[in-house]
């Protein structure tokens, strides 16, 4: 396992093709930041003893103690672990640990590989389990490029004007593939050091350039990142852990980009381009399952303590609007737990998650997510949205009149109430509570898609049995 600081050493080695604003920048750039201290944390819990087994596990291909972050799910524990790995250092982070789609991206073509393989006679899952050695062995952090940019949505990806906007293949030649267009919405890409690419959809027989799936480095010929940092209001005084961590998402453009056979991990087989989109988005449902409810401890926590700090923390409806919180955590956990008991044991050994169980926590989650901000919002008051800036505190004349007048509780410092209204501002109306509102409804699908799965695989029919047992009613 890797350290850290051999993260960033290598991360700020790699070829400059990250775009901000006009700007080709480094990965060094102050902007990507706060978005590389989240994935620090990774590697610093992982080397932390108590977290030992949480964010460790045994590869079951070397035999070697990996980060967890590079495991494929051998078993039930396995996908508990996952989860409480992903609550824990959502924890940590205040939000997003980012590093989840990478290893859920693996999972899924750990399965999926292998299933083409068995059904084909293709060699992809031998690839696959060489660059997961490779993965493993060089603890690798990786971005998931799943949602192409769609164009037109009545029309299919064969029947857009332009073809390239869903990613595909426009050569095969002998030693790779060439392939063309553009991913959305690409957590970490640009302080990653690999991008899996996967299909976004199920696709028809005349869609088969479509169905591509590899891995490249990050900085790779023809790959450009075109980056929106998410970035922490800077802090001069009040230094605070909530303050250091942030997001930079890419818009990620394939220019021609060739990519070798080693790591073509589908090309062209549509049939299960569906079967690949949908598998990744049920493992990212479940990672939602751990880290959703880390959003909810922390929005949950803030709700507390500003009740306590405005000396309101007795009061009944107080008391129930935090219930709500905990209902919303410790359900979507629930659910988390349940899809990881019954999960099933997949013929390449991979272990996955309940369908119904994953996407019923995630639905939970997402249309819940507005509701949380609201509580908070609504315990905290206007203060979050008109604190007047840092500097304001710490002038020789309006700053003692400021402490007086930010006073509630006479218990607790005015710094310390000073901290809680500025944290909360930081959470519920920055750029990066923002983001972490909206990443809460679409982040992994949004509702609606959710419910699309359950819908799909739940049994209606055995409860429509129930119905017509007790009515009287004959069962087909």
């Amino acid at each position: 396992m890797r350290t850290s600081q051999e993260y960033r050493d290598k991360l700020f080695k790699m070829k400059n093709n990250v775009y901000i604003d006009g700007q080709l920048v480094g990965r060094d750039d102050p902007r990507m930041a706060p978005g590389i201290n989240v994935i620090n944390q990774t590697y610093d819990l992982a080397q932390d003893p108590q977290y030992d087994g949480i964010m460790t596990a045994t590869s079951h291909l070397t035999g070697e103690k990996i980060n967890r972050f590079c495991h494929i799910h051998q078993s039930v524990d396995d996908l508990l672990n996952k989860q409480k790995m992903t609550r824990l250092a959502c924890q940590k982070t205040g939000g997003c640990i980012q590093r989840c789609m990478g290893i859920d991206a693996m999972n899924a073509l750990s399965v999926i590989t292998h299933a083409m393989d068995q059904s084909l006679g293709t060699e992809y899952n031998q690839r696959f389990l060489k660059y997961l050695t490779y993965f493993q062995e060089n603890d690798l952090t990786a971005n998931c490029a799943q949602t192409d940019v769609k164009g037109d949505r009545k029309k299919r990806p064969h029947e857009q004007v332009d073809p390239d906007l869903y990613l595909r293949i426009v050569e095969r030649k002998s030693d790779g593939i060439v392939v063309r267009g553009a991913k959305a919405h690409n957590t970490i890409g640009p302080y990653a050091d690999e991008i899996i690419v996967t299909p976004t959809r199920f696709l028809t027989p005349e869609e088969s350039d479509w169905a591509v799936s590899f891995a490249l480095p990050a900085d790779w010929e023809g790959i450009h990142l075109v980056c929106r940092p998410s970035l922490p209001r800077p802090r001069r005084k009040l230094h605070a852990p909530i303050a250091t961590f942030g997001d930079v998402e890419s818009f990620t453009i394939f220019d021609d980009v060739f990519v070798p056979w080693e790591r073509v991990f589908m090309c062209g087989e549509r049939e299960y381009g569906g079967m690949l989109a949908l598998l990744f988005a049920l493992y990212h449902r479940h990672s939602y399952t751990g880290c959703k409810p880390a959003t909810s401890d922390v929005l949950m926590g803030l709700a507390a303590l500003v009740a306590e700090y405005n000396g309101i923390e007795k009061a009944e409806h107080v008391r129930h609007k935090l219930a709500e919180i905990i209902s919303v955590a410790e359900l979507v956990y629930a659910a988390g737990i349940a899809a990881a008991v019954t999960g099933k044991k997949q013929p390449s050994g991979t272990y996955t998650p309940d369908v119904v169980y994953c996407n019923v926590g995630r639905r939970h989650a997402g249309v819940n997510i507005y509701h949380e901000f609201e509580i908070v919002a609504d315990l905290a008051g206007g203060l979050p949205a008109t604190l007047p800036p840092e500097g304001d505190f710490y002038h020789e004349q309006i700053g003692p009149l400021m402490e007086k007048y930010i006073m509630r509780n006479p218990e607790i410092s005015a710094e310390n109430q000073h901290r809680c209204f500025r944290a909360l501002s930081d959470v519920i109306c920055s750029g990066q509570g923002m983001l972490v509102q909206i990443a809460g409804l679409h982040g992994g699908g949004s509702p609606v898609m959710e419910t699309i799965a359950i819908l799909g695989t739940y049994d209606l029919k055995a409860k429509k049995n129930i119905a017509k047992y007790l009515a009287g009613i004959p069962i087909d």
